[in-house]
């Protein structure tokens, strides 16, 4: 004999478990995700110079367009210990990337129990476009952003010839890493400004209409949190500035796909 079909209410109550039973989760749920990220943090440390060397690629592609040669561009530190704080340092920003579908997982699986079956088939699309759009944000601080900026940096440079000081780019190791990390963070963060506006359009908080009429104010804020976000130079900032305002008018069309119809309001 099948079994009766729970109605939305009772899906939910029949989930519900003492507050001693969710603290346990979460515990538990933290603890797996701590432990993820000390794996992480172990392989990339392992990894460290390789990654560093990975990131440095951008850098060495500007001096060969600039100066023709990438074999005399030259990293510094000034402290003893400078470098092997930026490997730590490194270190821990690949194993949060590392870990970051573990962490997604063990968020998604702690508060699943609280959301009716058609709210889980709802978010899942979200989850999954989060990852990708973060990836796309790093990727495009990668190939686009990073070269395009030491390029310019690179540009700056004065040969000394006939009777003029030579002036030449030497970028500490530590400088160089919070730019990498600074931008992917940036970009990878701005990049989920599509699903943010769709889960709002998804529960009726914004329509697609509301976006296109105030798209104004959300250009300066968007310019606001370009300036806050990014390293103090232009050039990242108008290059955020105007990948998010392409986000938000793509944004306006995903919104306008699962925004709720009148006659769904109406029932």
């Amino acid at each position: 004999m099948d079994s009766p079909r729970l109605e939305p209410d009772d899906e939910v109550e029949s989930s519900r478990a003492p507050l001693m039973a969710h603290l346990e989760e979460l515990r538990d749920r933290l603890i797996w995700s701590l432990a993820a990220i000390v794996v992480g943090f172990v392989i990339c440390f392992v990894f460290a110079e390789w990654i560093y060397n990975v990131l440095l690629v951008p850098f060495e592609d500007a001096a060969r367009q600039v100066r023709g040669d990438a074999l005399d561009l030259q990293l510094i530190f000034t402290a003893p210990l400078e470098f092997f704080f930026v490997k730590l340092k490194l270190a821990l920003f690949g194993a949060i990337v590392l870990a970051f579908p573990v962490l997604a997982y063990q968020v998604w699986a702690f508060v699943r129990p609280g959301l009716y079956k058609n709210e889980r088939l709802a978010f899942a699309p979200f989850l999954l476009a989060s990852p990708l759009l973060f990836a796309a944000g790093m990727a495009f601080v990668y190939y686009v952003i990073l070269p395009f900026v030491m390029s310019f940096a690179l540009g700056q440079e004065q040969i000394g010839q006939e009777g003029r000081a030579s002036i030449q780019l030497l970028t500490r190791v530590s400088e160089y890493l919070n730019l990498v990390t600074t931008l992917a963070l940036a970009f990878g963060i701005s990049f989920q400004l599509p699903v943010l506006l769709s889960l709002l359009g998804k529960a009726g908080i914004i329509t697609s209409g509301d976006l296109i009429r105030f798209w104004k104010f959300a250009l300066v804020g968007i310019a606001a949190f370009a300036a806050f976000v990014t390293p103090p130079d232009p050039i990242s900032q108008l290059f955020l500035a105007a990948a998010m305002f392409g986000l938000y008018g793509l944004s306006i069309l995903a919104v306008k796909l699962v925004e709720r119809k009148p006659d769904e309001d109406d029932a």
